[in-house]
């Protein structure tokens, strides 16, 4: 099967649904494990990209937070939401299809605090110098949560299984 164009077929088929142009196709083994549409536009809910709902489809069919092993297949370069959960996940591969420069012509998604030309610089700024108001608000007992976590997990700070470089 040719994944590329399995990714390109869900994209033209949720905008020809009155969604957004994009999807994302998680295979394994050779084998489509999961694979999703941007839902967006018909849940109303903005973490509904293609990345999002299709890793967690193939997270929860494998029981596993990690997908290893998989190669990932998006529309288009990754927004910094869907960047962090492929980061996250740790797949082998991410390919993808098409660039923000290419489609820009014909599509954009600003927002109010959200400009794709302009956002991964602001993502790397401080917090205090985004344009998100931002505030920190120390709470010791907020660490104590931390505590408790390593605590349950026998003195240790990392999750055992987190695929690390």
């Amino acid at each position: 099967m040719d994944f590329a164009q399995r990714t390109i077929e869900l994209a033209r088929q949720n905008v020809e649904e009155g969604g957004r142009p994009f999807a994302t196709v998680i295979v394994k083994d050779g084998k489509i494990l999961a694979e999703s549409g941007n839902k967006v536009a018909q849940t109303s809910d903005p973490t509904a990209h293609a990345e999002i709902l299709a890793i967690r489809e193939a997270c929860t069919r494998l029981g596993t937070e990690h997908l290893t092993g998989s190669t990932i297949y998006v529309l288009a370069h990754p927004c910094p939401m869907c960047l962090g959960s492929l980061y996250y996940c740790s797949p082998d591969e991410v390919v993808f299809l098409t660039t923000r420069d290419a489609y820009e012509p014909h599509y954009v998604d600003d927002r109010k605090y959200f400009e794709l030309d302009t956002f991964y610089g602001e993502f790397a700024r401080d917090y205090t110098e985004r344009r998100l108001p931002m505030r920190y608000d120390p709470q010791d007992s907020a660490v104590d949560v931390y505590r408790l976590w390593q605590k349950h997990n026998g003195g240790s700070r990392r999750i055992e299984v987190a695929p690390t470089a």
